[in-house]
């Protein structure tokens, strides 16, 4: 038996390598197979495009990514070439010739990877055969009318066959890794390992489908997670072939990984297997030079922001809109995994403790979750009309004014303000003002919703009554649409609009890791999640006291709904309560916190997954250090220096705090020392580039 090769973390172009150079480096190709490669569905997509870059400086050009092809897509994605790899070049053209369509190309995102695209339709006649090959290998039927289910056995059963056509020409050489995400393309995987393929196979869930479904139903998941009858449960729900799917690709798998530990122990108790390892996603970080561009960022599109509310609330701007603060909660409209119900409840009692304090801060929430509508309703239309109306009558007198103004300051005199407006400038203003008589209230949606009637959003802000009444000082809207710069309501992209808001809050009940508070997190802008989130219990291990921080952790594992509730709408009070410059202060210590979060550090839990499986596929020709898993410990931001001992100052428990404490901590805040002790507080991450000769690293040597 051959030596093994002892793996090593870096190399030429940051390609694995090992001590014996039998295997020529350049041999061994990575694919990640996903259903949502180029093809935006959810989270995964984000992932897969964010992760692309960091895998590409890993990998070069041995790093492919296989996906559907969708026509749309890749007119505005990807850039169509010819394979350089001679066997992929060949597997294609075999494929080819068999009446598949099989498209190559670089994806044209950050990394520029290669991507290999299978045209479903294509081979949609061998459906029926494929299925039966599917259930000799793994005895899992598929039902006719699962679109979705039959779209997924055609699409893993052309990766199969593909990876096939491609082993084929490296002889025994074990020189490919097909990583594998969710259920939709794990059926590739199933048939891989029936057919004995020499692939070293990872499987990637990044939530289980029956956790998804027990949540969304309102069960005590967590607390009862050895107790369900799974087969019963998925049965019930008519997913128990998609669930027998998702359990095959875990089992089958060399590797098994998950996005958070609170998805780990889901999954043991799901699916049926621990997994391997937990790969936490991250995003691409971009540093800006400037120091506190992020706060200017702030500003402008705060602003932005504030003429949309101009004009939303027309004739019922008795509000100033410099004490106005914006939280908003985005994603997927699924209402109670993605905690819409808790908040729109935790806002209502929000409304009732800033009135009865009689505060003058006004909270607008909005609601970015998309639904089925029927285009903008013409209310919210008709203000953002009045008040560029409004716009252009204050222009036109204010023009007129100046020029009055300036002749009368030509000639020396001190004019006289009575005659400078005169009647026909007083007759406009008046005109404009009878414009702004509203006899409704400003709407609580931006558009004509379908069945409004049986929406659990408008239902519930029915119940709680927040219909954005003068006396109400939380106002809600629910803008039932993905955000774009090119709409004529609220003309901002998404990450613009993050960056305008005070707040992001996501109170979570099923998040396996969390992006929308991920994003928030590298914007500087302060968020709301809970421990039974993957990014939520991430920061509680790496952050000492998170909410000093910005990152505010509602207990939904320990704590009934209700004491849940009351603990994120003091949190909210809270936030209320802080001056200016202490929500400028957290933005600046929110915004550092982003260096955790950067695929640079995040990217080694990945690259120890694909070690690992090469090691257990190929345990003859490859081995690794046992000690080698990536570990986290000594790896932890302190509580600020600014802040003093007590916890009860980062997140104020009633309205009655002491100022004195907000002066102390100012006094106390030097943004610069902070910001080089939170550096020194994170480790590096590793190079990806060539190590000096004669200095290679043994796998393991990376651990903090």
């Amino acid at each position: 038996m051959p030596l093994a090769r002892s793996l090593s973390i870096t190399s030429l172009n940051g390609l694995p390598q090992w001590e014996d150079d039998d295997l020529p480096v350049e041999d061994l190709l990575l694919f990640e197979v996903s259903w949502e490669v180029t093809h935006k569905v959810g989270g995964i997509y984000t992932v897969i495009q964010s992760k692309a870059k960091t895998t590409a400086d890993e990998w070069g050009e041995n790093y492919f990514l296989i996906g559907p092809y969708f026509e749309q897509n890749v007119k505005t994605q990807v850039e169509l070439c010819e394979p350089p790899n001679a066997a992929v070049k060949k597997a294609m053209d075999n494929m080819k010739s068999q009446g598949c369509q099989v498209f190559f190309g670089r994806w044209l995102i950050e990394g520029s990877p290669y991507v290999l695209l299978f045209d479903i339709g294509s081979a949609a006649w061998n459906l029926d055969r494929w299925k039966g090959e599917f259930w000799d290998a793994s005895n899992i039927g598929i039902p006719y009318h699962d679109q979705e289910a039959n779209d997924a056995v055609i699409f893993g059963s052309l990766t199969a066959w593909f990876l096939k056509e491609l082993s084929c020409q490296f002889e025994d050489k074990p020189n490919i890794i097909a990583h594998f995400h969710e259920w939709q393309a794990g059926v590739g995987l199933i048939l891989a390992r029936s057919q004995k393929l020499p692939v070293a196979t990872i499987f990637t869930t990044h939530a289980t489908l029956l956790g998804r479904y027990l949540c969304a139903a309102s069960i005590d998941f967590y607390n009862n997670l050895d107790h369900f009858d799974i087969d019963k449960e998925a049965g019930e729900r008519q997913i128990y072939h998609r669930y027998c799917m998702e359990r095959a690709s875990v089992h089958c798998a060399h590797v098994f990984t998950t996005v958070s530990q609170i998805t780990a122990t889901e999954a043991e108790h799901m699916l049926k297997r621990t997994p391997d390892v937990v790969t936490p996603n991250g995003l691409n970080v971009k540093k800006f030079s400037a120091m506190h561009e992020f706060q200017n960022l702030h500003s402008m599109y705060k602003a932005r922001i504030q003429e949309f509310i101009r004009g939303h609330f027309y004739g019922h701007l008795d509000f100033d809109l410099e004490k106005t603060l914006f939280f908003f909660i985005a994603g997927r409209y699924e209402f109670s995994n993605k905690g819409a119900d808790m908040f729109l409840e935790a806002l209502s009692r929000l409304n009732f403790l800033l009135r009865v304090h009689k505060t003058d801060v006004t909270v607008v929430v909005f609601f970015i979750m998309p639904a089925k509508t029927n285009n903008f309703n013409v209310e919210t239309l008709k203000g953002q009309a009045v008040r560029k109306q409004l716009w252009d009558t204050a222009q036109f007198v204010k023009e007129k004014f100046g020029k009055k103004l300036y002749n009368a300051l030509l000639k020396g005199e001190i004019p006289d303000l009575n005659k400078i407006l005169d009647r026909d400038d007083i007759t406009i203003m008046k005109r404009a003002i009878y414009s702004t008589e509203r006899h409704c209230l400003p709407p609580v949606t931006t558009h004509n919703m379908i069945d409004d009637g049986n929406d659990p959003i408008l239902n519930t802000i029915r119940r709680i009554g927040l219909f954005n009444n003068r006396t109400d000082r939380v106002k809600v809207i629910l803008h039932p649409e993905f955000l774009s710069s090119t709409s004529p309501l609220l003309p901002l992209d998404y990450e613009e609009f993050v960056r305008g808001c005070n707040l992001g809050v996501f109170p979570s009940y099923y998040e396996p890791w969390g992006y929308t508070p991920a994003e928030c997190t590298v914007m500087g802008i302060p968020s709301v999640t809970t421990n039974l989130s993957g990014f939520g219990c991430f920061m509680q291990e790496h952050v000492s006291d998170p909410a000093a921080y910005g990152i505010y952790i509602v207990d939904r594992r320990f704590r009934s709904p209700d004491e849940s509730c009351n603990q994120l709408t003091q949190f909210l009070y809270g936030f209320c309560q802080q001056s200016l410059r202490q929500r400028i202060i957290q933005r600046n210590r929110t915004e550092r916190l982003s260096d955790l979060l950067d695929w640079r550090y995040l990217g080694r839990y990945y690259m120890h997954a694909r070690h690992l499986a090469l090691s257990r596929t190929f345990p003859d020709k490859f081995e690794m250090d046992p000690s080698a898993p990536p570990k986290t410990e000594g790896f932890r931001y302190p509580r600020p220096s600014s802040v003093p001992p007590s916890p009860s100052v980062s997140q104020h428990s009633s309205p009655q705090h002491s100022e004195a404490e907000d002066e102390d901590e100012d006094e106390r805040y030097d943004e610069d020392e902070e910001a080089e002790r939170d550096r020194q507080n994170i480790k590096s991450p590793f190079s990806l580039g060539a190590l000096p000769q004669g200095k290679k690293k043994q796998h393991g040597e990376y651990r903090n």
